[in-house]
């Protein structure tokens, strides 16, 4: 089989040839590795590549599966991780020079769990230094390049995943997601992106950005895809304080029960306000497709979400400025100046302004999910606008644009995937945003699969 052909196909797809051993884990391994040493150069999605680990994890994988010792779906497939996870033996630098040189001794409780499926790992994606920005410009490694624009930003934190997926350079990757940095590459670079409810998957061995917000997720090119891996990442954690407990379901289970019955709300305030005209024109035809598919669409009002910013910046850049306080006062100048400019602009934040915050933010959550009481699940834009160019973005910062519709679900803790609905006239991916009740990620999976099924917008690749 040629190796592009294995590079295009979906996880689910890999997984059933690996399966029934039509293919081994050793040349799916080897067509991936290919495909990186060919495009990472023009896309720098990887900051490592760890091939002779992959190869040698795969040849075990194998002879695993030779011997009848499946682990599951997840056995021998090829996975990117974003340079936040520690993994240990391999340097994780999250996307920063002060980390630049350390190697972990120890794995993230998430990567362990990914090993336990069987998972091999192709190396470590470039990010937005420490997770903190929406474009992967980083000053360290240099930018990640969008796939489907080379001039483009792929969004962020999480742009080496959402880049590296969208060229076949992994089956699926890990990211995090604090203010959207899973949901907006996923819809900039024309992905599937799940951020799961607050403490569903571990944060432990995940270097932090702000520690109530911070969530862990998979990224992957189907909603079947994300569902498989997320299967193998939740799961309660007695060592992480931000574990909700919970075990892991099965998420890849129910995906066909399709969009009828469900209720579906679409927010006529703030989700909608200044968006790109063709990101609206495109997320509302979504929307009309799934009443079509046979889901009840209602208009609603969402409460206090012209709150966001003003409740969620105080949480988020106070504790980012906790935990950077150490290296602020050592190493300042071995940070880029945007992250800087962050961090010093809260340097000032008084303790009773961050409780205050904290106060507001629980008022602000009650108040947002009373609508759950009317709807199963929320559509919006993933992102407000569309790739911008690099260039753009070095000139003159996105600031509140990009995370200004993800922001809320981080801030209430409920699961929020991002699909594929369309592209602009330019050929720029637009993502739809799907939101449910916390712990209900069954039921936002579920409306994403049936929305996927019914579109080709996910089988698109970019042109490269």
């Amino acid at each position: 089989m040629e190796s592009s052909e294995l590079t295009s196909m979906t996880l689910l797809e890999l997984s059933g040839l690996i399966g029934r051993r039509q293919v081994s884990p050793q040349e799916v391994t080897r067509a991936y590795l290919e495909r990186i040493d060919d495009l990472n150069p023009r896309l720098n999605a990887y900051i490592t590549v760890t091939a002779d680990e992959a190869l040698a994890d795969a040849r075990r994988a194998g002879e695993e599966i030779a011997a009848g010792q499946r682990r599951g779906p997840l056995h021998g497939i090829p996975i990117g991780l974003k340079d936040l996870y520690e993994t240990k033996g391999v340097r994780t630098t999250a996307g920063s020079k002060i980390l630049a040189d350390w190697v972990p001794d120890r794995d993230a409780h998430t990567v362990s769990l990914l090993r336990q499926a069987g998972a091999v790992f192709l190396g470590k994606l470039n990010m937005h230094e420490w997770a903190m920005g929406g474009t992967s410009i980083n000053p360290h490694y240099g930018p990640v390049r969008n796939p489907w624009s080379l001039e483009c930003i792929p969004g962020g934190s999480s742009g080496g995943s959402g880049a590296a997926l969208s060229a076949g350079l992994c089956a699926a990757a890990t990211g995090s997601d604090t203010a959207g940095s899973i949901r907006i590459p996923a819809s900039l670079c024309g992905i599937v992106g799940i951020k799961p409810t607050y403490g569903l998957v571990s944060l432990r061995g995940i270097v932090p950005l702000s520690s109530s917000l911070d969530h862990a997720g998979p990224m992957a090119r189907t909603v079947a895809d994300c569902a498989l891996v997320l299967e193998a990442m939740a799961g309660p954690d007695p060592d992480d304080p931000f574990s909700a407990g919970r075990e892991a379901e099965a998420y890849s289970q129910g995906l066909d029960r399709g969009a009828r019955g469900l209720r579906v709300g679409l927010p006529t305030n703030y989700f909608f306000e200044g968006a790109d005209p063709e990101v609206a024109a495109t997320v509302l035809k979504a929307a009309a497709m799934l009443s079509d598919l046979g889901a009840q669409v209602m208009e609603l009002v969402v409460p206090a979400i012209e709150k966001t910013e003003a409740v969620g910046m105080p949480c988020l850049m106070g504790e980012s400025y906790a935990y950077h306080q150490r290296y602020l006062r050592e190493r300042p100048d071995d940070y880029g100046p945007q992250v800087l400019g962050m961090l010093r602009s809260r340097e000032n934040l008084s303790a009773a302004e961050y409780i205050n915050a904290q106060w507001a933010r629980a008022d602000y959550s009650r108040q947002f999910l009373s609508i759950f009481d009317q709807v199963d699940v929320m559509v919006s834009p993933t992102s407000l606008i569309p790739a911008a160019t690099i260039e753009s973005c070095e000139a003159e910062p996105t600031g509140f644009a990009l995370i200004h519709n993800t922001l809320p679900f981080d801030l209430t803790g409920q699961p929020a995937l991002s699909v594929p609905c369309g592209f602009t006239e330019g050929g720029l991916p637009i993502g739809l945003q799907i939101a449910g009740r916390r712990f209900d990620e069954a039921t936002v999976l579920r409306l994403g699969a049936a929305y996927e099924a019914a579109t080709d917008w996910h089988k698109r690749m970019p042109p490269l």
